[in-house]
C-alpha cells in the first residue's frame, strides 16, 4: 500500500492514566520493524479486561504502564510487513492476538498447553520486541495493551501473535474471537471438556459467561444451570442455550454453592467461572460434585487469591484455569471463523451495540453497568 514504509498519522483512544476517560487523539503509527505487521483496525469489541485494567490498575490487575492504548479484541486488514514476515501480506483479513503461537518453543509442540511465551514478558509490559511501542502521541511513547492495542485506527503486532482468516469474514462480527467468545466457548469444549448428558453451572452472564454456555450445549450437556446477579440477562442465556436461570439473591443469604448441591442432588458435574471474582470462584467449584466434579476458571483476575478447602479436592474434583479458552490461537481461531462461517458458533448475538471510536467511554459505561453484552466500535466510523 501507499502508506508502507511511513508513519501513519490517525485517531486512537488514550488512556492517560489510571481511573480517568480515555481521550480521543491524534497519534502516529511507526512501520513495522522485523517479524511485525501492521494492521488497519476495522473493529474491536470491548472486554472487560480493557475495563478492569483501566480502573483497577494496581488492584485485581498488575500495574502496567501508562499512557496506554487499550483494546485487545479486534479484526483488521494487513496494510503492511516488516522484513522477514512470510506469512502475511497487504489486503489479509486478521485477527491480532494477546496470546502468540511461534509453533518453535515447546509449550506450541505440545499439545497439553496453548501459553506460548514467545515476546511474552515485553507484551505483557505494553512494548514489541525492541522493547518499545509503535504507537506515540505528542512526542510521547504510548504503550501497547497486551501487544496489541485496538482502540487505535492502526496498529503494529507481532507476526507470532497474529491469525490470517477467510477473506469473507465479517470482520465487524468476528473480532469477538480475539478474546471473550473464544475464552468462554473454549473454556467448555476445550479445557473442561465438557461431556454428553452432563449437568453444568455457568457463573456470570456476560459475553465470556454466555460463551461458556454456548459451548455447554455444543457439548450436549443435559442441564445448563445459569447464574448470575441480573436477571436482565436471564433471556439471553436462555438463547445461547441455559436450561434454567439462577439470581443468587433470591435466596437471601444461602450460599449458591448450597443451592446448586441441593438443585442437583450433589453437585454439577462442571462448573465455568466467567466472573473474575475469587469468592465465587470458590463457590463455583464448591458446587462441584464429590467424585468427579471440575471447575474451570475462566474469569480474570491478576493478583488475587481464591479460598480452597483441601477436602473439596481430596474428595475428587478437578480444579483447572483456562487462558484463551486453551485454544492455540494463531493455529486455532481462523477454525473457530469457519465454524461461524457455517453457523455452527454464534457471534451475531453477543453483539449488543455498535459505536465508533469517538463514543468509546460510553462503551464503557454500558460494561460497567451491565448494560451491554459486547459492544463493537467501529474504527472506521470515527
Amino acid at each position: 500500500m501507499a502508506t508502507a514504509g511511513q508513519v501513519i498519522r490517525c485517531m486512537a483512544a488514550i488512556a492517560w492514566e489510571p481511573r480517568k476517560p480515555l481521550s480521543i487523539e491524534k497519534v502516529d503509527v511507526a512501520p513495522p520493524k522485523a517479524h511485525e505487521v501492521r494492521i488497519k483496525v476495522v473493529a474491536s469489541g470491548v472486554c472487560h479486561t480493557d475495563w478492569e485494567y483501566l480502573n483497577e490498575a494496581g488492584r485485581g490487575m498488575k500495574l502496567r504502564p501508562f499512557p496506554v492504548v487499550l483494546g485487545h479484541e479486534a479484526a483488521g486488514v494487513v496494510e503492511s510487513v516488516g522484513p522477514d514476515v512470510t506469512k502475511f501480506a497487504p489486503g489479509d483479513k486478521v485477527i491480532p492476538l494477546f496470546l502468540p503461537f511461534c509453533e518453535e518453543c515447546d509449550q506450541c509442540k505440545c499439545e497439553k498447553t496453548n501459553l506460548c511465551k514467545k515476546n511474552w514478558e515485553n507484551t505483557q509490559a505494553g512494548v514489541l520486541a525492541d522493547g518499545t511501542s509503535r504507537i506515540s502521541c505528542r512526542g510521547q511513547q504510548v504503550y501497547q495493551f497486551l501487544g496489541v492495542s485496538s482502540f487505535c485506527q492502526y496498529t503494529v503486532v507481532p507476526d507470532t501473535s497474529l491469525a490470517k482468516i477467510d477473506p469473507k469474514a465479517p470482520l465487524e462480527k468476528v473480532c469477538l474471537l480475539g478474546c471473550g467468545v473464544s475464552t468462554g466457548y473454549g473454556a467448555a469444549v476445550k479445557t473442561g471438556k465438557v461431556e454428553k448428558g452432563s449437568c453444568c453451572a455457568v457463573f456470570g452472564l456476560g459475553a465470556v459467561g454466555l460463551a461458556a454456555v454456548m459451548g455447554c450445549q455444543a457439548a450436549k450437556a443435559r442441564r445448563i444451570i445459569a447464574v448470575d446477579i441480573n436477571p436482565d440477562k436471564f433471556q439471553k442465556a436462555r438463547e445461547f442455550g441455559a436450561t434454567e436461570c439462577i439470581n443468587p439473591r433470591d435466596y437471601g443469604n444461602k450460599p449458591i454453592q448450597d443451592i446448586l448441591v441441593e438443585k442437583t442432588n450433589g453437585g454439577v458435574d462442571y462448573a465455568l467461572e466467567c466472573v473474575g471474582s475469587p469468592v465465587t470462584m470458590s463457590a463455583a467449584l464448591e458446587s462441584t460434585r464429590d467424585g468427579w466434579g471440575t471447575c474451570v476458571i475462566a474469569g480474570w483476575t491478576e493478583t488475587e487469591s481464591m479460598s480452597v478447602q483441601v477436602i473439596k479436592i481430596l474428595m475428587g474434583r478437578t480444579l483447572k484455569g483456562t487462558y484463551f479458552g486453551g485454544w492455540k490461537s494463531v493455529k486455532d481461531v481462523p477454525q473457530l471463523v469457519e465454524d461461524y462461517m457455517q453457523k455452527k458458533l454464534k457471534l451475531d448475538e453477543f453483539i449488543s451495540h455498535n459505536l465508533p471510536l469517538a463514543q468509546i467511554n460510553d462503551a464503557f459505561n454500558l460494561l460497567r453497568n451491565g448494560q451491554s453484552i459486547r459492544t463493537v466500535i467501529s474504527l472506521e466510523n470515527f
